[in-house]
């Protein structure tokens, strides 16, 4: 009678092993035949997720907080690279380290530029500091704003571009591609009609504000603020010392309300700027990348709320 206990125990603790190995092997092969895709920073790769789903494993270069125009490949990001599916980038000179990276990996799956079809604006001189231009306007001194996903008009573009970039690599998720993408262009244009209507609140006289850097262009064409910067439209740009003092008589002689932090960008300097002005600090916009889970701005959509909320809070009285 023992012996037979003994046995069926056994029994059970190897049919549990098995049970549990085919469950490990099942899981591998769910990951294997996930499509492999890489985004450039958290942005991309929150939208990857969208329109992909469960079809697609998403790893991203720089994820959230971090700071894409500063961002150094290292080898461990070209091996991944190298075993990617397909790479999702913005381009606009966003990622200027981006064919260094290919190269070192030797990456041979599908490029896909989400920006394309994108009607760019570009960012001229003037005053010592940098303001938004309309692309046809070009200069010598004019240099692309990469920053496109601010207007979300764009960001259906972005999320068409993903989409067809996904069926091109996957024809057999196509309809799962689609189906994502097109609740994903509804959920866009629904908060670009509530960020029109925020902004349509507010005093016209409020509406410009200073920020970090000059990420938000697309957002200030797209939605009526004029938007200031004391950097250019990358933060490896430094403002020079005139550029700061144009920006304080600026704030004095218009009586710009506030001014905002971005969370991939130095405090200090705004902090001084708001110390010599009076200008309030209006909170942290998220402007080149998402924040942790746990944050105010995890997804694509939530950094346009988290953003609105913010200006609105401090422009309308």
């Amino acid at each position: 009678m023992r012996y037979r206990l003994l046995t069926l125990i056994a029994s059970v603790f190897v049919m549990l092993g098995l049970s549990g190995a085919a469950h490990a092997a099942d899981n591998a092969d769910a990951a294997s035949s996930k499509v492999k895709a890489v985004a450039s920073f958290s942005i991309l790769g929150d939208m990857v997720k969208t329109v992909g789903g469960d079809r697609v494993a998403v790893t991203m270069l720089v994820g959230p907080n971090g700071d894409a125009h500063v961002f150094s490949p290292t080898p461990a990001d070209a091996k991944m690279l190298a075993g990617a599916d397909i790479f999702f980038v913005n381009g606009l000179g966003f990622e200027g380290w981006m064919e260094r990276l290919e190269n070192a990996s030797g990456f041979t799956g599908a490029l896909v530029v989400t920006s394309g079809g994108v009607m760019p604006i570009t960012m001229r001189e003037e005053e010592g500091h940098h303001h938004g231009a309309a692309a046809e306007d070009h200069g010598e001194d004019e240099i692309t704003d990469p920053h496109a996903w601010q207007n979300l008009f764009n960001g259906e573009i972005y999320v068409k571009n993903i989409r067809d970039g996904l069926i091109a690599v996957d024809p057999d998720g196509a309809e799962t591609y689609e189906a994502n993408a097109a609740k994903y262009l509804a959920a866009i244009e629904a908060q670009d009609k509530a960020v029109r209507a925020a902004v349509a609140k507010l005093p016209e006289a409020r509406r410009k504000i200073i920020t970090s850097h000059d990420a938000f262009g697309y957002f200030g064409n797209a939605y009526g603020l004029e938007i200031i910067a004391p950097e250019g439209v990358s933060t490896e740009s430094e403002a020079s010392a005139q550029d700061v003092a144009i920006i304080i008589r600026q704030i004095r002689e218009e009586h710009i309300p506030a001014v905002f932090l971005e969370n991939v960008t130095d405090r200090r300097l705004l902090d001084q700027i708001a110390a010599e002005t009076g200008a309030k600090i209006g909170g942290t916009l998220y402007s080149d990348a998402l924040s942790d889970s746990d944050g105010p701005a995890p997804t694509y959509l939530d950094m346009f709320r988290h953003n609105v909320g913010a200006l609105t809070a401090a422009l309308s009285s």
